[in-house]
């Protein structure tokens, strides 16, 4: 009977709180990837857009603007 010792025997399934316990650990992958994702969009596209925006309010000229669609005769008032 000394062979009998030399067998390993397998771990028992878990039977009880299976679903629980998968939910909890999908949920807290899921959680983690879209915390990383949406701070790599607000990285990458939200701060490059926000520079672009003020890049071209920062040298925008309105009269400027309004006197080349003037020129071009796109108001029938002015």
């Amino acid at each position: 009977m000394a062979g009998d010792k030399a067998v390993a025997t397998a771990a028992k399934p878990q039977m009880r709180g299976l679903l629980n316990s998968a939910i909890k650990r999908n949920l807290i992958v899921a959680i983690t990837l879209s915390a990383i994702s949406g701070f790599a969009f607000k990285q990458l596209v939200g701060n490059e857009r926000k520079r672009k925006y003020a890049e071209f309010y920062r040298t925008y000229d309105a009269e400027k603007e309004f006197e080349e669609m003037r020129k071009k005769g796109l108001f029938q008032s002015c």
